[in-house]
């Protein structure tokens, strides 16, 4: 007898879980319920739609040769039987059935499984407060969501539009309606933007998005206003008034377990969908994957919320086979890894912050590069990284990187460090593929590394720069030494009474720093390549108190003189 698969859900995860069990299983029956009117939709792509970078909707559902992933590529490439419009409504265990409903006809039916695959995906979140349902406020979740907006672009009929939320969509919506015309304030209850980030390179994201649309953190929405209907401006927790024809909340996603808590599955501590490694939930015949579920932080060892389409495809590829073979392969779980676009900016991070770090008990230690991706001569842009290292064990933890530059390289580099356990020795002469168009000679996460290295050895003291804020705030009895040239201090400096001495010259000019050697001198450079040499050559001249500003001005992200 044909195995009879039933999976619901027909996002990024169920499709999925559907082709791989075909190809397990030539004669398989299986069935795809999707309560959409649309397949396989690449959910990540919304906001470069609504954006304008592509134009043609059907691009979010096609093939990379171009073919509709609609229920007739289904049937006619995979044999699966995919039906949209439909709801899946219920789940008898019992009787092994899922009972359905279809949403343009009303009529109702019935399926019977052998092995199910739950994929229903996540809703977003909403706040609760006075005027969510007027006209003109939208999350970006859906395909119909997206279609909204995009109609918006088109139309550039709305003038001023707030977005709710600070994290990946939040920023990227930010974008794409900044691309359309449209005057965008963001707004963000935490302090800072994009909370998977440590406080430090989230400010420097968050002073290039500056530049282009309008900020404010550590402020929530207090109310929706409107006139008849309409959405025309938002009320702030402080009491301000942001006028606005458009809001679009991104404050985060909740999965979708109603079917399965229905079903009396077990439900895990982090509000999913508890599936073991075989993606299997607490009935040996129901796999569940995608943003329903809740995976193993391999970290940390503890459950989390990893609501991103690349787990959601990999979870799928999982539950799709084991369905079919019985538990044979698995998904160990995820460092969540995540990147995205910000205008002309890259931000990415994976592992721990060493935020998150501290909130699951390590130790650690943690250093800042900022350098260049590829050599000046190749046009090289700028990035920051923060490398986050157990303190014991020196086992690679995090990264964090943001910048013009190649930030996807550097976090795919410190995201399959991280999966191999290595530690810091193992990276400081890693073996990369080098030539001038695509990195430096030593890559930017060696270069990493070997502060990393140098740092752990004693070689230098770093202090960050809210720490050299802090000081400078305080008026605290500090040497501040830039080791730039003149014509580098003209063009911009911290303005906090420091001294500029090129490092060149640093050894004829000795005479110029403090003649007590224990009086604490931070030296520092654009990047801080300079300060760091200037530190070691004032270490070697007995200088007890000399301190190493990480990443320089390049990750300086107070106001400073220009």
């Amino acid at each position: 007898m044909n195995k009879k698969i039933v999976v619901i859900g027909g996002s990024a995860a169920g499709p999925k879980a559907a082709a791989r069990a075909r190809r397990m299983d030539e004669f398989a029956e299986i069935t795809l319920l999707q309560k959409s009117p649309d397949l396989s939709m690449a959910s990540c792509g919304y906001p470069y739609y609504i954006g304008g970078f592509f134009d043609d909707r059907n691009m979010l559902l096609s093939t990379p040769t171009g073919v509709v992933r609609d229920p007739k590529f289904y049937w006619n490439a995979k044999g699966i039987v995919a039906k949209v419009n439909t709801e899946a409504t219920k789940i008898n265990r019992d009787k092994k059935t899922v009972e359905f409903k279809d949403l343009q006809s009303g009529e109702t039916g019935t399926i019977e499984y052998d092995k199910l695959i739950i994929a229903s995906g996540a809703r977003p979140k909403l706040p609760p407060i006075e005027g969510i349902d007027l006209d003109g406020i939208t999350t970006l979740q859906s395909m119909q969501d997206a279609d909204y907006l995009r109609k918006i672009r088109d139309e550039k009929k709305i003038k001023k539009a707030v977005v709710i939320g600070g994290g990946l969509i939040g920023i990227e919506t930010t974008e794409a309606l900044n691309l359309a015309g449209i005057e965008i304030t963001v707004i963000e209850l935490l302090p800072q933007l994009l909370a998977f980030l440590d406080y430090e390179l989230a400010k420097l994201v968050e002073n290039y998005v500056k530049t282009k649309a309008n900020v404010i953190t550590g402020n929530g929405v207090a109310k929706f206003i409107g006139e008849n209907g309409k959405l025309t401006a938002v009320k702030l927790q402080n009491g301000t008034e942001i006028p606005c024809e458009l809001a679009v909340v991104a404050i985060g996603v909740l999965p979708n377990t109603m079917l399965a808590k229905d079903a009396g599955l077990k439900i895990g501590e982090a509000g999913g969908i508890f599936v073991d490694e075989y993606m299997q939930t607490s009935d040996q015949d129901i796999y569940a994957v995608g943003d329903c579920t809740e995976i193993k932080n391999t970290i940390t060892g503890h459950n989390v919320l990893a609501p991103y389409g690349d787990l959601a495809n990999l979870e799928g590829r999982v539950a799709g086979e084991n369905a079919i073979l019985g538990n044979k392969v698995k998904f160990p779980g995820t460092i969540q890894t995540g990147i995205c676009k910000v205008f002309d900016y890259h931000v990415g991070a994976t592992g721990l912050s060493e935020c998150w770090a501290a909130k699951a008990g390590k130790e650690v230690i943690t250093v800042v590069n900022a350098s260049p991706d590829k050599p000046g001569f190749m046009q090289g842009k700028l990035l920051v990284t923060k490398l986050v290292v157990e303190k014991e064990t020196c086992k690679i933890l995090g990264a964090q990187c943001v910048g013009p530059g190649d930030v996807s390289k550097q976090i795919a580099i410190w995201a399959t460090a991280i999966k191999g356990n290595l530690k810091v020795e193992d990276m400081v002469n890693a073996d990369l593929p080098y030539a001038p168009p695509f990195s430096l000679a030593i890559d930017h996460s060696i270069a990493t590394a070997h502060i990393m290295q140098n740092k752990i050895r004693g070689l230098f003291k770093g202090i960050s720069v809210r720490e050299v804020k802090e000081k400078i705030d305080k008026k605290e009895d500090i040497f501040l030494l830039d080791t730039r040239g003149a014509d580098e201090f003209e063009a911009m400096r911290l303005g906090a009474g420091e001294t500029q001495i090129p490092v060149g010259m640093l050894r004829k000019r000795l005479n110029e720093l403090p003649e007590d050697k224990n009086k604490e001198i931070i030296t520092y450079c654009k990047i801080s390549l300079r300060g760091y040499e200037a530190a070691v050559l004032l270490q070697a001249h007995g200088y007890k108190n000399v301190k190493l500003m990480e990443g320089g001005l390049s990750a300086w992200y107070y106001p400073r003189e220009k």
